[in-house]
């Protein structure tokens, strides 16, 4: 059964996100999905089993099985209520014939389209929901780079490749920035022709799933982590192949650590990265081009927010840059 949690949005929070949907009816449908978990989503490993012998497989045992996008067959959301752990434990997880992975999560590559034999970076790569999807995306084509700066992490990361059959990556150790910088000095000439920043975040988006968010949330650490993420991504840029797609995502809804990014990098690279709309199964709205007393490019509209209560589903932020000649 699922059951409502007890806790609150902190003062700061609540008020942030109630000048974020700022209409009563949408941040009162916001509060309310917030206090219900999310659903039980799975995403077809298609490097092991297809989408149709897996839903099969499931359905065999007694799984309600639905695709909520047509274009996406992998996606999968398993509706009836399973035993506790049941969803992790079954020997199709185990076999690696599926991930668990929130919808939100998957957004972030549907939105990067990586195509077969591209050599693709994956800069904050743990646990390694994107670098399998991306593996599978490109069917084990091509190679992909998945950087993680923790050890603990990258042990999980390997372990999620080596389950999921992932035959096309490597595993790299070091902090993000200085990955890309080190690449830049000591082998300039290899590029990336796409590259994933799904960044450290302050987690806003996770309150669903995550209820220990609410504990954590502090305005400090927003402001601490913008400033990374305005790094990390200028750091990637200079990696990134012209022409090439990076696509820079967040599971917070905090300006500062997503249109604050997006603009700080459009100002830096003026002239050398371009915004492009992002085309993607679910309903989303446009970036904000204000907050506080702030105003950014009116390019930073061609982002996307994805709220909990517009698709039951966690919330994300996606940009997507593509570099010029």
């Amino acid at each position: 059964m699922k059951t409502k949690h007890n806790y609150e949005l902190k003062p700061l929070l609540f008020e942030r996100m109630k000048q974020l949907l700022s209409d009563e009816k949408d941040f009162n449908a916001y509060l309310n999905i917030l206090k219900i978990p999310p659903v039980k989503s799975i995403r077809c490993n298609t490097l092991k089993i297809s989408p149709d012998k897996l839903k099969k497989k499931l359905e065999d045992k007694g799984w309600k099985i639905k695709q909520p996008y047509k274009d996406y067959p992998e996606i999968m959301i398993v509706e009836n209520e399973l035993l506790p752990g049941e969803l992790g434990r079954a020997l199709e997880h185990l076999l690696g014939y599926y991930y668990i992975q929130e919808l939100a999560s998957m957004l972030p590559i549907i939105a990067l389209q990586p195509k077969q034999d591209e050599i693709i970076l994956d800069l904050c790569s743990a646990p390694g929901s994107k670098t399998t999807q991306l593996a599978s995306k490109i069917k084990n084509t091509g190679t992909i780079i998945a950087n993680e700066v923790s050890f603990g992490r990258i042990k999980i990361l390997a372990s999620n490749l080596e389950r999921c059959g992932v035959a096309n990556t490597i595993i790299t150790k070091k902090d993000g920035i200085a990955f890309c910088n080190r690449m830049e000095k000591y082998n300039p000439e290899l590029k990336f022709d796409r590259i994933l920043v799904d960044a450290p975040c302050s987690g806003e988006g996770t309150l669903r799933s995550s209820p220990k968010t609410y504990l954590m949330w502090n305005i400090k650490i927003v402001h601490k982590l913008s400033r990374l993420q305005k790094n990390l991504v200028a750091s990637a840029l200079e990696i990134l192949k012209p022409e090439g797609k990076l696509i820079y995502s967040t599971c917070t809804h905090a300006p500062e650590e997503n249109e604050e990014v997006v603009d700080y990098i459009l100002n830096e690279f003026k002239g050398k990265v371009k915004l492009e709309k992002i085309s993607l199964p679910v309903k989303t709205r446009e970036g904000i081009t204000k907050w506080e007393d702030k105003t950014f490019s009116s390019e930073v509209k061609k982002c996307t927010r994805i709220y909990p209560h517009d698709n039951n589903t966690e919330g994300f932020f996606i940009a997507k840059f593509r570099k010029l000649k």
